[in-house]
């Protein structure tokens, strides 16, 4: 008969008790021959038969312990192995970041490999923090040169567009380390990688060429741009989001490539920084994936700034003739055009999924249709010891669910626990000017669930706050279950209309009535206000209630 032995540094054991108890909970074990813990080593000597056991079963029976973990394997020579680990996270984003600080509490010794994007991933990168940072820089240009008080006349604006992203560069910098980078700079477990990882097999990357091991795997890669293919398209030195925020020389003028959030963020923040914009979308109109009244509420806004919108049009190739990019179109009524753009082109047409290079073939990983890594609520894989977390999975694409889905997916890997993301609450802002926001299901989506449903829509107009402020631009929608009274959604359009959104998310969450919202105190005067409105409106005309009336 073959026998193996494994030797293993064990977090959690206070005394001789807990090694008593290990060593007989392994004992349990048929293939496990002779198991010896040590407490004042903090270590587990284990010979076992391989045709009834193994390494990985040995050590997810004392990682499956409520207060025992591996910590990880030590060599012959008494030295850990450092090509294995407990964990290995493949990304290095807010989803990687949150698991790795689970990690290192639980003790385990961990590997994060980040290829692409700086450690920090897509939001302090290219994403979240340069696109809110240059659409603040944009609306101090645009109220410097517009008032919406009659009595006030702005003088004008001096933009200095490369300080702009000079400073923008600074701060993403600054983020990237403060909030990143020192968050675990003294972690005793963590080790931090740079290169593509390829999965070997299910319990082995490949990086550079050298093989690491773990016993449980979490793939946090992210996404980018979903670049379409387009005749000409890859000759034209186009930008996406991670390029366009670091061009310092200002571009005379911008045509986007679709009208999502990212491109629609992007559009109004060049805007209003002095760069002409035009926008590309082939569907019908902007925030195609939000009722219509939304997108109306935006295009208005965005025409009477100077956006140029092309809906319904259809890129179909690209080429270049000087400095001049000639874009050929098909129109909404079949006929083709050209567009010339002396300026950059933009894509902003979507994400994908990085997973390419991950090698999932070799392992049978399952993907959606869209590409991403298909996750259950608890982040699990079609593989048990493979979690995945963040843009590359098929849940919501925000890094605050990234962010939380790599802390829950690390505990129910490692601790036995049973945590699961529920979005059926969930909040979301669009950063335009007027934002979008939302919560819960639009009237669209609870019309599909067959779901009873009233819907009481305030305009800003007959909110106090928005007279006062002489910007009634945009409106609040309530949607609740007309048999329970039951919030079940909530949109918003107005300016720094994604402050109102979490009261909402939490009057969804906790089930809170569309009654209890409007028997609640709001402050006179505030946008908050707005809520109370729209929940009286279900059974008032607010139009003609006096000030403070309920």
């Amino acid at each position: 008969m073959k026998e193996e032995k494994i030797k293993l540094e064990i977090a959690g054991m206070t005394c001789d008790h807990c090694a008593t108890g290990i060593k007989k909970m392994l004992s349990q074990n048929e293939g496990v021959k002779e198991a010896n813990v040590s407490y004042p080593k903090a270590t587990c000597e284990c010979s076992f038969d391989p045709t009834k056991t193994s390494k990985e079963e040995i050590i997810n029976t004392i990682n499956g312990t409520k207060n025992y973990r591996v910590k990880s394997e030590i060599s012959e020579n008494g030295n850990s192995r450092n090509n294995q680990f407990d964990l290995i996270i493949i990304g290095g984003g807010s989803a990687a970041f949150s698991a790795a600080i689970k990690a290192e509490s639980l003790g385990l010794t961990t590997l994060m490999v980040n290829g692409g994007l700086d450690f920090g991933g897509t939001c302090v990168n290219v994403g979240c923090v340069p696109s809110k940072n240059l659409i603040r820089a944009g609306e101090s240009a645009y109220h410097a040169t517009h008032s919406n008080f009659e009595g006030i006349k702005p003088k004008g604006v001096d933009i200095d567009f490369a300080q702009i992203i000079k400073d923008k560069k600074k701060l993403v910098a600054t983020l990237q380390e403060k909030k990143y980078m020192d968050v675990v700079s003294d972690f005793e477990n963590l080790t931090m990688l740079k290169g593509w990882a390829k999965f070997k097999d299910n319990k082995t990357i490949l990086v550079d060429g050298k093989e690491y091991k773990a016993f449980k795997f979490l793939i946090a890669a992210g996404a980018t741009t979903n670049i379409p293919t387009i005749e000409g398209l890859d000759k034209i030195d186009y930008l996406t989001n991670v390029s366009l925020f670091d061009l310092e020389e200002k571009p005379e003028s911008l045509t986007i490539m679709g009208a999502g959030y990212i491109g629609l963020e992007i559009a109004m923040a060049y805007n209003r920084l002095g760069v002409k914009v035009r926008i590309i979308e082939f569907t019908d109109r902007v925030l195609r994936t939000q009722t219509p009244d939304i997108s109306e509420a935006l295009e208005t806004q965005m025409r009477k700034e100077g956006i140029e919108i092309l809906p319904n049009f259809r890129a179909v190739k690209f080429e270049k003739q000087g400095n001049e990019t000639i874009i050929h179109c098909k129109c909404p009524d079949g006929s083709f055009t050209q567009i010339i753009e002396k300026g950059k082109v933009v894509i902003a047409t979507g994400t994908k999924a990085n997973t390419s290079q991950l090698g999932l073939d070799n392992i049978g990983l399952e993907l959606t249709k869209s590409g991403h890594i298909a996750v259950n609520e608890k982040m699990e894989t079609n593989l048990p010891n493979i979690y995945a977390a963040g843009d590359v999975t098929n849940t919501p694409a925000f890094v605050y669910t990234a962010a939380f889905e790599g802390k829950i997916a690390v505990e129910n890997a490692f601790s036995g626990t049973d945590n699961k993301a529920d979005y059926s609450s969930l909040p979301w802002v669009v950063f335009t000017d007027p934002q979008i926001a939302g919560a819960g299901l639009d009237e669209a989506q609870a019309e599909s669930k067959g779901i009873p449903f009233e819907v009481s829509k305030l305009e800003l107009k007959d909110v106090p706050r928005a007279i006062a402020a002489n910007d009634t631009r945009g409106f609040i929608k309530l949607i609740r279950n007309s048999e329970t009274d039951k919030l079940i959604g909530a949109r918003v359009v107005a300016p720094e209309g994604g402050e109102l959104i979490q009261q909402l998310s939490m009057a969804i969450k906790y089930r809170i009535t569309v009654k209890d919202l409007a028997d609640s105190f709001y402050p006179y005067l505030t946008l908050g206000e707005g809520i109370k409105l729209a929940a009286i409106t279900f059974g008032k005309d607010v139009s003609k209630l006096s000030c403070c009336a309920s």
